[in-house]
């Protein structure tokens, strides 16, 4: 495998993965009860939305204290879509099959933020000052 430089955050892994998570949302969400556009459904939308648009801030910030702040609001929103999903399913807006696919898509973006941050940790521990 070929190491790119990372040059934008589209480059992301952390980021590609959680767009897909974003459209994923969306379409689910789609199908949800007309009472709950501005409720449920809305919530976790723009909060989907939050966990890339947290990665994309991170990423231009100049230094890794920074990054890892807009990163740990990521995994914030991560872990308000994953309760937010739980309640979907419980009423039965969403499937088993809908929600394991989604939940699994959470725990893939909770677990790529987490390297991004772990990455940014030690290069603040090796005083790095910018990326």
């Amino acid at each position: 495998m070929q190491n790119r430089k990372i040059e934008k955050f589209t480059d992301l892994v952390a980021w590609k993965e959680s767009h897909k998570l974003v459209l994923e949302v969306y379409k689910v969400t789609e199908r949800f009860p007309k009472n709950e556009m501005f409720g449920l459904s809305n919530q976790m939308r723009r909060c989907s939305v939050s966990i890339v648009s947290n990665i994309a801030e991170g990423f231009s910030r100049a230094t890794f204290k920074d990054k890892n702040q807009f990163l740990q609001m990521a995994l914030g929103s991560v872990a308000e879509l994953q309760s937010q999903l739980i309640i979907s399913r419980d009423l039965k807006y969403i499937n088993a099959d809908e929600f394991k696919k989604i939940a699994d898509k959470t725990v893939l973006s909770h677990k790529l933020i987490n390297g991004l941050i772990k990455g940014n940790r030690n290069k603040i521990n090796n005083n790095e000052v910018r990326n």
